[in-house]
């Protein structure tokens, strides 16, 4: 595993330095790396002295490995914590190299950092012990060795939380009052943490209470008389709970007596093995609530954060303006007046959960005021230290949420918080040798008016100068489901003005924003949707358009925990104080939290969130919209109407005529991800037949009979009951009719896209994309084969119009119009194919003063051609390659993520090239040579003003002039080669 005469060589060596920062650092850390078994620093892949940008100036960190650690030194004698926010920001803004490890060392020690876990060190290793404690390092190593850490707060929280929540589950289960049970547990939950924080007379006391429980005394009665002492102003003078302090909070105002169980005790007994002092409140309160079981957490759209993604939102939003504002305070009085100012400073979360959100401003601020008051005493020998008093505050901190439980975890949550942070500062006052312990943790603050439990759309918040959290994430599809229309149109009459399409947690942005003060600032989780359709008109837009500045966004990035879903983060503030300067734009792509960064240092950030031209003005074309070329696939709605080869076959012996009402389903996974492109299953589709033509194929409409009626009437059913159940409360709520619609043609697929296949009974091929799609892959497929919803269908069979969609071109409009998936792209056709505008082959109406008219003399059609023959030869290179390496679609596209030469992208690049001169064909040369969405954007609105003014544009499909020449027809597709 390790060299043991390496390291030791280390030792020796480290210990006759100086430990100068600038003249030994490199030396040690390349000596470091040796004795971990690497011949170097830069042979292991590390990178000394690297550049990192932090708000437009460049910094230096003394090593990166990326992925793995950050090392910052500082020389020998050094007090470490006083460098943990010069690390941190280092490490926030290493973004493509960020490291899982961050390290700090001053020659004589090596603090350890996990800031995706905790924020405090998992370990603090002296040089002089790393024989034993290497394990703490092993992250260095050349091989992976898993690193064992003694401060894993992360761990220690999860044992403890699972196990408080076992007590509450057995009291539960044994009939006792949900309410009753809960704040028993969390009463208990407060014992355990004063046990173990100094709180209570003596070690061992809580304990020792159980114990004597266990032996046989009444916990009904020892519980109780603990927990009425703990709530009494008055302290007792003698007996057991002699010394016992007044700790109030809320939690003790309500003492419901409990007999354990033996059981019940055992179990609080091992609780109370934990050390609680270790335990990570930030997160605490989330895996509890996980502990007690997933189905409530999902319906009301909770999700685990991690404390660096807390730390994205609080960062910027809370502590920036605070921090350079005390680096830009030159003078005592300006600092003191800073200090006050902090202490009046107001935090709101509306969606506040267990209180993480809360609890890392409150402890982030409190840090930052030590910071304030170092500065104080280090600069300004006037000043006079009696007079640093802490004034942040408990009540400074609000909340609202709509589960009692939270909200009461909360309210723990910020009382631990009040205790690490008296802890803190009393550790501060010593080591400036002024007032010993001059802050008192007891009693906790009574929150009971600051966070409460409530719906937050449906009340006035609290005044606050900051509003940060993580909304709900239920989507718009989801809401009905999970709240029912009555909730629902309540929501929605209660923002009217917000598209009714929107995600849910556009209400609280839009909501965040209008009760902002002037100058406050907000910082929100939401949907990566956010920045996409109707959820950005009703968000992100109008948060803009209303004298909202995005001082930083993170796109799009996958979330904490369990949740696989991708969110965007927003940073704004409101009014005219927006700071001047770049402002940041983050993404990481991928599933997984170590995905690679991208980041932007824009002058503006717009409601997409994007980098690029913001083409989310871009007018919708009443050429395209009505030129029915783009259309979603069928819907089937029960997978009764879906047949596997067998059960077809089956059936088509015993009903021949079945094979009228049957097709073969083909889904994007098997377009793009098997080999051959084929269906795996059949459909049935009875469309356009009535329910007295559908029964004249006996055994297939005795299948959809057994099989999707039952589950259409039941629908029908309950959401007629909710419906009348929302009429009730309100008659003129609007309401669901989703599965009536069904349920009244329960033979017929629920979108059966009658339409569409009228369409392609006309053609003999049509062009499909997966709906949802990390690359650009377009194919033709027979009309032999019916296209599942999960595809987006051209009914177009030109080879023109083939190398339209498949180019770079529509692909960049493509994925700066759509919305998400899982951080995949959407196409819709409302978004992206309304308004995507074709080439218009010089009819535009426009000034032709640079040589138009000369360049119009070139054949239109030859150009087309071109690109028809482009698209053929592209197909003609992936069938060649796919059949030589037995490769799907999606295989084959991956290729072009990797370096090197390819092919595909040289066939890609012939293909964009034809399109460009498709596109330039008529249009001045001003236009020429601009990227690909500002020029999409301008044709755009140059094709929206003409039809504002009665002229028409060329539309979706292969022009008026091209279709006569057979030129642009091939015969290639997917065709279905399965025979019964």
């Amino acid at each position: 595993m390790i060299d043991e005469i390496k390291l030791s060589n280390f030792i020796d060596y480290a210990s006759k330095l100086n430990g100068y920062e600038k003249g030994e650092a490199h030396l040690f850390l390349d000596r470091l790396f040796i004795a971990f078994g690497n011949r170097g620093v830069q042979e292991a892949g590390a990178s000394l002295e690297f550049q990192i940008k932090i708000k437009g100036k460049t910094k230096f960190c003394d090593l990166i490995w990326p992925g793995k650690v950050l090392i910052e030194m500082k020389k020998r004698g050094e007090n470490l914590e006083k460098h943990f926010t010069q690390a941190k920001s280092y490490w926030d803004n290493s973004y493509d190299k960020r490291t899982e490890y961050v390290v700090l060392c001053n020659f004589d020690e090596f603090w350890v950092y996990n800031w995706n876990l905790q924020r405090d060190p998992l370990d603090k290793i002296p040089i002089a012990k790393l024989p034993e404690m290497w394990r703490s390092l092993a992250f260095l190593c050349p091989e992976k060795v898993e690193p064992i850490f003694g401060n894993n707060l992360v761990e220690v929280t999860k044992e403890a939380a699972d196990q408080i929540a076992k007590l509450y589950n057995s009291l539960v289960n044994r009939n006792i009052e949900r309410e009753q049970a809960q704040r028993f547990t969390l009463q208990c939950l407060v014992a355990l943490f004063a046990e173990d924080t100094g709180l209570f007379p003596e070690k061992g006391f809580f304990y020792n209470i159980i114990d004597d429980c266990i032996k046989g005394q009444s916990s009904y009665d020892l519980f109780t008389l603990l927990f009425e002492r703990m709530n009494s102003k008055e302290p007792a003078t003698g007996g057991r709970f002699k010394g016992v302090k007044y700790f109030d909070g809320g939690i003790f105002n309500k003492i419901n007596p409990i007999e354990l169980t033996p059981s019940e005790l055992d179990l609080l007994s091992d609780t109370s093995k934990y050390n609680w002092s270790k335990v990570q409140p930030s997160i605490f309160g989330s895996i509890f609530e996980d502990s007690l079981g997933k189905e409530e957490r999902h319906a009301t759209g909770a999700h685990y954060t991690s404390e660096s993604d807390i730390m994205r939102i609080v960062e910027p939003t809370v502590l920036r303006p605070w921090r350079e504002r005390i680096a830009g305070a030159n003078t005592l009085t300006e600092l003191n007046e800073i200090a006050s100012e902090l202490s009046e400073f107001k935090v709101l979360d509306p969606a506040c959960g267990s209180g993480n959100f809360l609890y890392i401003s409150f402890r982030e601020l409190k840090s930052l005021e030590l910071q304030l008051f170092q500065k104080i005493l280090e600069k300004f020998s006037s000043a006079k230290p009696e007079r640093l008093r802490s004034g942040i505050k408990g009540s400074q901190f609000y909340g609202i949420d709509i589960n009692p439980l939270g909200v009461e975890l909360a309210k723990i949550t910020l009382s631990m918080a009040k205790k690490f942070s008296a802890d803190e500062f009393n550790l501060f006052t010593r080591q400036y040798r002024f007032f010993d312990d001059v802050e008192e943790p007891l009693p906790f603050d009574n929150l009971d008016n600051n966070l409460l439990v409530d719906d937050a759309l449906f009340i006035d918040w609290p005044k606050a100068d900051v509003i940060i959290g993580n909304p709900p994430f239920q989507s718009k599809n989801k809401m009905q489901e999970e709240f029912g229309p009555e909730y629902v149109n309540r929501v929605r009459e209660r923002f009217s003005d917000v598209p009714g399409r929107s995600d849910y947690c556009v209400y609280w942005f839009r909501k965040a924003h209008d009760v902002l003060p002037e100058g406050g600032r907000a910082g929100l989780v939401g949907t990566n949707t956010i920045r996409q359709t109707n959820s950005r008109v009703g968000g992100l837009d109008y948060i803009l358009s209303n004298d909202g500045t995005i001082v930083e966004a993170v796109s799009t990035m996958p979330w904490s925990g369990e949740a696989v879903v991708h969110v965007s983060i927003v940073n704004w503030i409101k009014g005219g104080k927006a700071p001047k300067g770049k402002r940041r734009l983050a993404f990481q792509y991928g599933e997984r939290k170590d995905g690679p960064w991208e980041v932007h240092d824009l002058p503006f950030i717009p409601s997409s969130l994007s980098p690029l031209t913001d083409v989310t003005g871009a007018k919708i074309l009443a050429t395209n919209k009505n030129s029915g070329a783009c259309y979603q696939g069928q819907t089937h709605g029960h997978k009764g109407f879906l047949l596997t080869f067998r059960e077809r076959d089956e059936l088509i012996r015993r009903e021949p005529e079945a094979e009228e009402v049957t097709f073969p389903y083909l889904n994007a996974d098997e377009m793009l991800g098997t080999v051959d492109s084929q269906p795996s299953r059949y459909v049935v589709d009875f469309q356009p037949r009535d329910i007295f033509s559908a029964k004249k194929y006996k055994n297939t409409f005795e299948i959809i009979e057994r099989t999707a009626l039952p589950a259409r009437q039941y629908a029908y059913n309950e959401e007629k009951e909710r419906n009348e159940a929302a009429r009730a409360n309100n008659p003129k709520a609007r309401i669901n009719r989703h599965h009536e619609m069904f349920y009244r043609h329960w033979w017929q697929l629920s979108y059966g896209r009658g339409e569409l296949i009228l369409k392609l009974s006309n053609i003999n091929r049509y062009i499909a994309c997966g709906q949802v799609t990390k690359r650009p892959i377009f194919q033709f497929i027979s009309t032999c084969i019916r296209p599942n919803a999960a595809l987006i269908v051209f009914p177009l069979d030109d080879d023109y119009s083939f190398g339209i969609l498949q180019s770079t071109l529509h692909w960049e409009w493509f994925k700066a119009r759509c919305s998400t998936l899982k951080g995949d792209y959407r196409y819709t056709s409302n978004t992206v194919f309304d308004s995507f505008p074709w080439p218009q082959w010089g009819t535009l109406p426009l000034d032709d003063s640079d040589g138009m008219e000369a360049r119009l003399r070139k054949s239109p059609v030859k150009i087309a051609l071109k690109v028809a023959k482009a698209a053929r030869e592209l197909r003609a290179l992936r069938n060649k390659i796919r059949a030589e390496n037995n490769f799907s679609l999606r295989e084959l596209y991956r290729t072009l993520e990797l370096p090197g030469d390819n092919p595909l992208r040289t066939a890609h690049k012939r293909l964009d090239d034809t399109v460009w001169e498709a596109y330039y064909y008529g249009l001045p040369k001003s236009m020429h040579k601009k990227d690909e969405l500002e020029f999409l954007l301008q044709l755009n609105e140059l094709c929206a003003r003409a039809e504002d003014s009665g002229d028409e544009i060329i539309g979706p499909g292969l022009p008026s002039f091209c279709k006569d020449e057979d030129y642009f027809f091939s015969e290639d597709c997917i065709i279905f080669t399965r025979k019964l």
